[in-house]
């Protein structure tokens, strides 16, 4: 949970919030805290009227791959099939794989060969790449074997 952005004047200020975490639970717990805090300030100067709107940006892609093992163990096949170990780890972003996910197509996040993602140092190696485009190649093998079901 961290603010994005801040703007104001004499008459109105505007915070904006991400707020994201793997636990849908402990999301609607970090909206209550933002909702409880927004209440002790009004509480404490009742000339202050605070909205909070909430906009879903995307959930936890978890949710949905947890139903569909198999998705899971072909990416780990097709990584394997080209001599690597794969790492299982639950990592940041993905957001394309959350929307398609919760929109009926299981897709979970693989490596894309990038590193420091959205931050100023943001970079990708071509060898990396090349290493993440084989995977895709690889897993599209092994879904073809499996009759794409």
């Amino acid at each position: 949970m961290h603010p994005t952005r801040f703007s104001g004047g004499a008459e109105e200020a505007v915070v904006e919030f991400i707020v994201r975490d793997h636990d849908a639970a402990k999301m609607t717990e970090h909206v209550s805290l933002i909702r409880r805090l927004a209440d002790g300030v009004c509480e404490r100067e009742p000339r202050a009227s605070i909205e909070i709107e909430e906009e879903e940006q995307y959930r936890n892609m978890g949710e949905v791959i947890d139903q569909h093992p198999e998705v899971i163990e072909a990416a780990v096949e097709a990584v394997r099939r080209l001599g690597v170990e794969p790492v299982h780890t639950i990592i940041r972003g993905g957001t394309d794989g959350a929307r398609l996910s919760h929109r009926g197509l299981p897709t979970p996040k693989l490596f894309t060969g990038g590193s420091e993602y959205h931050s100023r140092r943001e970079w990708a190696s071509v060898q990396d790449m090349a290493a993440a485009a084989a995977v895709a190649v690889e897993l599209a093998r092994v879904w073809a074997e499996k009759g794409g079901s």
